[in-house]
């Protein structure tokens, strides 16, 4: 291993602990979990630090919006960050370059550590004084009909909650399909060309330093500089992100929800995810509906008005984007 992770915080591990853990860990985008600690990416390294589990203090993520965020456009629309604070204030923030990863990553270590806070102080005000706000929007007391539907809705939601893996994957496989179908596919060949125009330069670069011309150097760096951007920036065309193997995973994700929730689940197996059904809950509880299918109907009402031009809070637009795309590609049926 070249290079051996570095401690952050007061507490060491056994060096070969540390080792092989870095090997062996569950890996979310630059950064793992393992069985004693977590490893966290520098700006160039991935997993280049540890930190023991125990140390850490609070954990969140944070997204630096540029412009045109919100919309998906702009040169960087967000860029996400996981946010780690231990021992005696101390924080180490990792970036990232999928937020998807950073869900993951912390919808896991909550599993491993379900009393470390996941957001910041900030958004925990934030979410006390939201959660005052619906609370006075919600009814105090429902009728029977629509006290059944909030129950069934529960239950189901609890359901896909203790197997996240085929929700998530069900929402990643609609967003990467989605991004596929709306970009134009010679962006993938002009990306591709790029890349070979830039090896074809550092390798000229490499060549004009061994026959000693200075000026090498910078042919090469151009060359590399091409090379990492874009094989980091997901558009080229490889064995996995081609048209084919996205709508064959779309398709298997779907097949694989169709089977684990089976025929009686409250909404259509393609819409199963806990966002949907906290939504549909949420809209009983303000007695916009008395039943799952018209607490359904008005979900999608909602859904389509949003757009690009309204404005939401950061949780509403973290639960839209993460549902939206499904919904846009079964039409809302």
């Amino acid at each position: 291993m070249i290079f051996k992770p570095k401690q952050l915080g007061k507490v060491s591990l056994p060096q070969e602990t540390v080792v092989a853990e870095k090997k062996s860990c569950r890996r979310f985008g630059p950064c793992g979990i393992g069985k004693e600690a977590i490893y966290l990416n520098s700006f160039y390294f991935e997993r280049r630090y540890y930190l023991a589990i125990k140390s850490v203090k609070r954990i969140f993520k944070r997204v630096a919006m540029s412009k045109g965020g919100f919309t998906g456009r702009g040169v960087f629309a967000s860029i996400p960050y996981l946010v780690v604070e231990y021992d005696n204030g101390q924080v180490k923030q990792c970036n990232f370059k999928v937020e998807d990863d950073v869900d993951m990553f912390l919808e896991a270590f909550a599993r491993i550590r379900p009393d470390v806070p996941l957001h910041s102080k900030e958004a925990e005000r934030k979410l006390q004084e939201k959660a005052k706000r619906e609370a006075a929007r919600y009814r105090k007391e429902l009728t029977p009909q629509a006290q059944s539907a909030w129950n069934e809705l529960e239950q189901a939601k609890k359901r896909l909650e203790n197997d996240p893996g085929k929700s998530n994957r069900l929402a990643r496989a609609a967003k990467n399909k989605r991004r596929n179908d709306q970009a134009n596919p010679a962006y993938k060949w002009v990306a591709l060309a790029i890349v070979l125009a830039g090896a074809l330069c550092a390798a000229y670069g490499v060549y004009t330093l061994v026959t000693h011309d200075t000026t090498g150097i910078y042919w090469t760096l151009l060359g590399l500089a091409a090379v990492f951007f874009f094989s980091g920036a997901h558009v080229l065309p490889t064995a996995r992100n081609n048209r084919r193997a996205i709508d064959r995973e779309w398709e298997q994700a779907r097949e694989d929800m169709k089977t684990a929730v089976g025929p009686d689940f409250p909404v259509p197996p393609q819409y199963a995810h806990p966002v949907v059904l906290q939504r549909m809950i949420r809209i009983i509880r303000e007695g916009r509906a008395q039943t799952v299918p018209e607490a359904f109907e008005l979900m999608k009402k909602d859904l389509k008005a949003l757009n690009s031009s309204v404005q939401v809070e950061q949780e509403e637009y973290d639960e839209v984007v993460l549902i939206k795309p499904i919904f846009l590609l079964c039409n809302y049926e």
